[in-house]
């Protein structure tokens, strides 16, 4: 697929989940999980020990039915043993030139962390496919409506605080998708399972973002 068909299939459900794990078997557990529960966006955090093989074993099992990607890749080495270990997108918390470009070198929609409009002013003139507004928590949905009234092209993801109660606040406020990482995915199989479910149930009954 080509890197816009790749950005809107991982962030069709408005939602993506991020998993950071001390074990890959939990890890991939928690990632079988959400799938099951019907996500269809999974990112393995690069803190997670082995997140690589992680990605490789879901991109392996899921195929073209979910979209499994790399979160924490700070630099270009991360970037290229992500794309090496199947990775479907990149997401960083910080602005790394390379990191992008590595990502599209290879074809990768990379998504990089933004705090600021000037940052996301900078991200869009390199490339940046969306952005991690990260972390949310330093923000709120009002924030997000005032910014993209200034800058409606920026694809905003705010990541990092945001709950299952306030998911679709952020979207009302126009953010393209959210990522979330323990608010979804803590608890046992039933138990994220069925939260997982009921939020994206919610979202679909939440108005469509204007974006440019």
């Amino acid at each position: 697929m080509y890197r816009w068909e790749i950005t809107r299939a991982a962030l069709a459900q408005r939602i993506f989940a991020i998993i950071r794990s001390d074990s890959y078997d939990h890890a991939t557990a928690t990632a079988d999980t959400l799938l099951s529960a019907g996500l269809t966006t999974v990112e393995f955090s690069l803190t997670t020990p082995f997140a690589l093989e992680a990605v490789t074993t879901l991109v392996r099992e899921v195929g073209d039915e979910a979209v499994i990607g790399a979160g924490t890749v700070l630099d270009a080495a991360s970037a290229r043993m992500a794309v090496d270990a199947g990775a479907r997108f990149l997401v960083s918390p910080s602005l790394d030139p390379e990191v992008i470009r590595t990502g599209h070198r290879y074809g990768l929609p990379v998504f990089p962390g933004v705090a600021t409009p000037t940052e996301m002013v900078r991200a869009l003139e390199l490339g940046a496919d969306a952005l991690k507004l990260f972390p949310a928590s330093a923000h709120s949905p009002r924030w997000v409506r005032d910014v993209r009234a200034a800058l409606p092209q920026a694809a905003l993801l705010p990541t990092g605080g945001v709950t299952v109660a306030d998911a679709p606040e952020w979207i009302a406020a126009g953010a393209v998708a959210c990522g979330m990482g323990s608010a979804l995915s803590e608890g046992d199989r039933d138990v994220v399972a069925k939260r997982a479910a009921e939020l994206l149930a919610r979202l679909q009954d939440v108005a469509p973002a204007d974006v440019c």
